[in-house]
């Protein structure tokens, strides 16, 4: 049986033990706060999927570090992640760790080093944007394959969602300041936490062949709001390695929420939505002259996750080579991440030297 361990018995924790469990593997939830774990006991699982399982294990975080897994999630605050990651791989290194997104804060540190420190240990990393693993998504990629839209010359994507959806599935916080959300050097605010906008602009730029980004322009929305200081609004532009130019909004104050992409090529479209519908997503698809067809797709939130550990499971018995959740896509992000903040702090554009590896370094 594949055994799962989780660090941190949040929203995400929940999430990822109850689609662990759809598999019939065996789960450990770990969190140092204790009065979490009851919360997830009591709370959290059983007001989302019916009632507890008693098949889940929960301890406190510290005392499974040892314990062997075949997959480590990491669903803590994005600052704690690679604390948590380094000492995971150091004391019992899993087949597959998976990091929740954003892998960090903006500065990017200890990026490098995980990537060097798993590629030793010989252990497959991944971070968990896993709107990349969705039915959408898949038929996006397969309509791009089966009909030519002709040359791309605009990439979009936009994740545009008020974060009270956030603070509604953790009513234990009172607001921004009460958790990383609210700290854009935390890897809070829109730029960090909705992020899934920025990974899928950078899987389909991968799709149509564009390459990776290689310079950013961004301007950030920043806010103040008692201790807490993030941006409530990230907008970018974006330009790759063959010289497809794009944009990527990121809010937290936009209702109803708005997540998209759209492929635009010369004779035709690919859009790409999250929960067009409160129970599917979907795709349009449209060639020049022609109705455009709507493909709907029902799906309901622990799908998200059943995507992701069915991949990953594909990954224990086939080797993750082409993952597009793999540590390399997240890291990428990652520096668009970083550059978006150097691009608003200095006022210019960030180019991205990729030679010069996950880094701060290589930002100018």
């Amino acid at each position: 049986m594949v055994a799962v361990k989780i660090f941190g018995a949040g929203s995400i924790g929940n999430h990822l033990a109850h689609a662990s469990q759809t598999r019939g593997w065996d789960v450990t939830i770990g969190d140092i706060d204790a009065s979490a774990l009851e919360r997830t006991r009591s709370e959290i699982y059983p007001a989302r999927y019916g009632q507890w399982d008693d098949g889940i294990t929960l301890k406190d975080a510290r005392e499974i570090f040892d314990e062997p897994a075949d997959i480590v999630f990491i669903g803590t605050p994005p600052d704690s992640h690679m604390v948590i990651a380094m000492e995971a791989l150091e004391r019992a290194a899993p087949r597959i760790l998976v990091i929740e997104k954003p892998l960090c804060g903006p500065d990017l540190a200890g990026c490098q080093t995980l990537l060097e420190r798993c590629a030793q240990a010989g252990v497959f990393a991944a971070v968990g944007y896993n709107h990349t693993l969705g039915r959408n998504t898949r038929l996006a990629e397969a309509l791009w394959h089966e009909h030519d839209i002709g040359p791309v010359v605009a990439l979009s994507a936009r994740t545009r969602e008020h974060w009270g959806g956030i603070f509604r599935a953790h009513p234990w916080l009172a607001g921004p300041e009460d958790t990383y959300l609210g700290f854009a050097a935390r890897g809070g605010g829109a730029c960090g936490e909705h992020s899934h906008a920025i990974n899928i602009w950078q899987h389909f730029a991968h799709l149509v062949g564009a390459g990776r980004v290689v310079d950013v322009s961004a301007t950030l929305d920043m806010v103040r709001d008692g201790a807490a200081l993030y941006d409530r609004a990230c907008l970018l532009s974006l330009r790759t390695e063959e010289g497809l130019v794009g944009d990527v909004v990121q809010d937290v104050v936009t209702e109803p929420t708005e997540k998209s992409a759209r492929i635009q090529g010369e004779r035709g479209f690919i859009e790409w939505h999250v929960n067009l519908e409160p129970d599917a997503d979907a795709v349009v698809f449209g060639r020049s002259g022609e109705a455009p067809e709507t493909n709907r797709l029902p799906k309901t939130r622990p799908d998200d996750f059943k995507c992701e550990v069915d991949h990953l499971a594909e990954v224990l018995e086939h080797g993750g080579d082409g993952s597009p959740i793999s540590l390399r896509r997240g890291l990428d992000t990652m520096m668009v991440i970083a550059a978006a903040f150097r691009s608003h702090e200095s006022g210019r554009r960030i180019a991205i030297d990729w030679a010069a590896g996950y880094s701060p370094d290589a930002l100018s």
